[in-house]
């Protein structure tokens, strides 16, 4: 009998998804793409490894989360062009609407391709937008990719139980304050302690409400954190995923947290995140057969953000 074919990992790459930055004097520069990519071809994956396009999500598709006042504000801030899209991080630029709903659409996209069985599991480098909350934006996020994507596996493809697992430096507190009510999300964060870095949030305490108390998990850590802390803390996460049984794994791979970050305290190596993606990828086939997506967040070293992401792309391969 002849074997089966192997499934690939798709990872997406592509002009639209490049473009979501903000001026190459800014951290979040749109040559992020091109540092992981270059990075990505080094480690020689070969068939492993299929390389997907982007795509733009609809209105219908980013009010799963956002509300309308929102992404008609978005939509309005595209046109001028200029002055922020919240306190002052979050600059506007012309076109920034469709910028940021071609992020969200690829994740959508990398949602379908697992769903489908098309992927093994898919990765979005320049996506886990997660400080963007249903009404507004924050912290470079305009809309929250992660967001949507859990609320679209539940209207499109009828799942309910889904982790969301973060190991950016900065709390997730748009998925997090999204869906704190949420039973069925289980959110699980580690990152540099809210009292030393934006956005001030995530503390131990903050486990959900309501219906979803317990169902949220935030490990902060002090400054300074290194791989002996990370690992100290991971078991918690992967005890956590297991007994949530999810149907659908969404994990934010942000690289701020290596050492050497410029705008972040942490000390980690990318061994964290080649150990995250392929802990995870276990509970992932374990529990909902394979199905996981992961999305780049922050990182604004380009040499971490590219070695962590492509540990994260190996360990899924």
């Amino acid at each position: 009998m002849a074997e089966k074919e192997a499934v690939p990992v798709f990872v997406y790459k592509g002009a639209a998804l490049a473009r979501y930055g903000f001026g190459d004097d800014h951290p979040f520069g749109s040559d992020r793409h091109d540092a992981f990519h270059t990075e990505l071809a080094k480690a020689e994956l070969g068939n492993a490894v299929q390389y997907a396009r982007p795509r733009q999500a609809t209105v219908d598709e980013l009010v799963l989360f956002h509300t309308p006042d929102y992404i008609d504000f978005v939509s309005r801030k595209s046109a001028d062009g200029y002055g922020f899209l919240d306190g002052g991080d979050t600059p506007a630029f012309p076109g920034v609407f469709i910028a940021a709903s071609d992020v969200v659409g690829t994740t959508l996209a990398a949602v379908d391709a697992v769903m489908a069985g098309e992927a093994s599991s898919a990765f979005v480098p320049i996506a886990g937008l997660h400080h963007a909350g249903r009404e507004h934006a924050a912290g470079f996020c305009v809309f929250n990719d992660c967001g949507v994507a859990a609320e679209y596996l539940r209207h499109k493809h009828g799942l309910a139980r889904i982790a969301y697992v973060d190991i950016d430096a900065h709390h997730g507190d748009g998925v997090f304050y999204g869906f704190e009510q949420d039973p069925e999300l289980f959110f699980a964060d580690i990152h540099e302690d809210g009292r030393y870095l934006y956005p001030g949030t995530g503390a131990a305490d903050e486990t959900g409400k309501g219906r979803a108390q317990g169902t949220k998990l935030n490990i902060p850590l002090p400054p300074g954190a290194d791989d002996r802390v990370f690992d100290s803390v991971w078991p918690r996460v992967m005890e956590y995923v297991d007994a949530a049984k999810p149907e659908f794994i969404i994990m934010q791979c942000g690289a701020d947290c290596l050492d050497g970050d410029p705008i972040t305290h942490l000390r980690f190596t990318e061994n964290c995140h080649a150990r995250a993606a392929a802990g995870l990828r276990t509970l992932a086939e374990k529990h909902c057969g394979g199905r996981i997506i992961g999305t780049g967040g922050g990182g604004y070293n380009r040499r971490n953000l590219a070695r962590a992401w492509t540990r994260v792309v190996q360990a899924f391969a």
